[in-house]
Parts: C-alpha cells; structure tokens; sequence
C-alpha cells in the first residue's frame, strides 16, 4: 500500500472580531477601538491517509471546513497546527516538490476571460512546457470527452456559462495527468448532464492513470457514486469515514433496514445538505 496524502492531527485557525463583549451604543467608542479577536477554527485536529489510486470524498455542508483543508494540502494556507504530507513531501517544508504532483480544482477558478477555452489550455500547457500542437489535439479531447462542442472552444470564456468554464477548469486541471488531483466541489452548480460528464470523465481519469483524487461534495449522491472512502466533516472536524456502503450499514435497523446517505449525515450531523445545493447553471 502506498500513502498519497497523510494528515496528522491539522487544525487551521481564523480570528474574528469579538463584538459579543463591548457595551455601549452600537457605534460606542468601546466598539470601534477594542480589536478583540476571538479564534474560529476551520479545521480541528483532523488526521487522515488516503492511498494511492484513491478518490476520497469529504462531504459537507457551507462552512464545515472542506475548501480550508484543501487549500492546506494544495499548499495555500498553512495548518496551524500538525503535518501534512503528499507522497511524503511536507506541503510547509518541500512546497515546490509538491505542486509538481498536485491540481486543483475550485468553484472560483480564475481564466483569462477574454480568451477561448483551446486559448486558455494552449496557455496552461505552455506553462508545462507541452508543445504547442500537442497542447491543442489534447485539449480538444478532454473538453470533447467533458460533453464540450468543438465549436465552443473557440469562443471567449466571457460568453460561455458558468457550468462550461467549470468544464474548462476540469479540462486544465487534467491536461498534465497529475498523481493528486484535489477537486474542491467542481460540480457545483452544473445541470445534470454537465454532472454526469464531469463525474464519469473523473472515474475515467481514476481508472486510467491510477490517479489519487480528494473530492470535496455537499452532493451526497455524487459522493456515494465516485468515492472509494468518504469522511463526513462537521465544524471543522471528521465525524466519521467510510466506504459510503460502510457509512450506511452503521445507522441499519429494524426501522430503517436501508438507510440512505441523507439519513447518515443527518444522524451524525443533525443537518440536511439538500438545503446546501445550489441553483443550475442557466
């Protein structure tokens, strides 16, 4: 067994203004000048392992701490406390040693938006250093095999809807075969069909590269359908992990002999992430 990605016992801390504690009026001078600060934490004590070859969900509603943990392993923010390791690289210590294996990508994926999406590829691939009619045959085929239309590659980014730039941003975050893919909700808003394509192209990618990928979801269904291992994460912590089979057969019993996804997170959580899920692309 090969370990793509460790966390050890990582918690990350934000601070807010502490307005519980001033007196006064509203405006009072106590408010304006005090700068309490009191302590949020996104992240708390989580530890995890995910193998190689892996697509490992966290499913969770706004606000619970998934796009913090990602941005720690994607090397953007650094855990306040515990390591956290990819293919043995500490993302602190060995930063660069780590984006080299790693993508991401996130429901605010910045493009040049006054450039196509084969633009905008053809870009990112220069960055690799992949040759230029390369970079174009394989960005036509990623974004065909998305359910992108030819033609619209070749339209600026500007004029194509949310759910297609989505596609692009899959499209780019694919291009160099990472070993770790960490895709922080890149359905999100998508019709049903820009779902399915994006989830089977996901899986196709899993299976043919042996690709590890972490996936953040407030979609229950597409947790249950493309992860191997999903952690349910509450408050900023891990309530509980499992094969999503294995999460289910825990809350079986005489008055709920098949529960579903949806009767586990609510059991665990006391929360409904059907009120989480966002309106369709137009």
């Amino acid at each position: 067994m090969t370990i793509a990605l460790q966390c050890d016992r990582i918690s990350k801390v934000f601070y807010e203004k502490d307005e519980t504690k001033a007196t006064g009026t509203p405006l009072s001078y106590r408010r304006l000048f005090r700068r309490e600060r009191v302590p949020v934490y996104a992240v708390r004590e989580t530890s995890f392992t995910v193998e190689k070859g892996e697509i490992f969900g966290i499913l969770g509603p706004n606000g619970s701490g998934k796009s913090t943990l990602i941005r720690i392993i994607a090397t953007l923010l650094y855990p306040d406390e515990g390591t956290v390791t990819v293919f043995g690289n500490d993302v602190v210590k060995q930063q660069l040693e780590v984006r080299r294996m790693i993508n991401r990508v996130s429901v605010e994926a910045a493009f040049f938006k006054k450039l196509s999406a084969i633009e905008n590829l053809n870009y990112a691939a220069r960055l690799y250093g992949v040759n230029t009619k390369i970079a174009r045959q394989r960005s036509l085929e990623i974004l065909q095999r998305l359910g992108f239309k030819e033609q619209k590659a070749f339209v600026s980014l500007e004029n194509l809807s949310r759910g297609m730039q989505q596609k692009v941003a899959i499209a780019r975050a694919l291009f160099t075969a990472p070993v770790l893919l960490l895709l922080d909700e890149p359905t999100t808003g998508l019709d049903p069909k820009s779902k399915r394509d994006v989830q089977d192209f996901v899986k196709e990618v899993q299976e043919k590269h042996d690709a590890t990928i972490i996936l953040t979801t407030h979609d229950m269904a597409e947790a249950e359908r493309l992860c191997d291992r999903v952690a349910i994460i509450d408050d900023g912590r891990f309530v509980a992990l499992d094969t999503p089979a294995g999460l289910k057969r825990k809350l079986q019993s005489p008055q709920n002999p098949t529960p579903t996804m949806d009767d586990v997170f609510f059991a665990l959580t006391g929360k409904d992430l059907a009120d989480e899920l966002p309106d369709l692309e137009d």
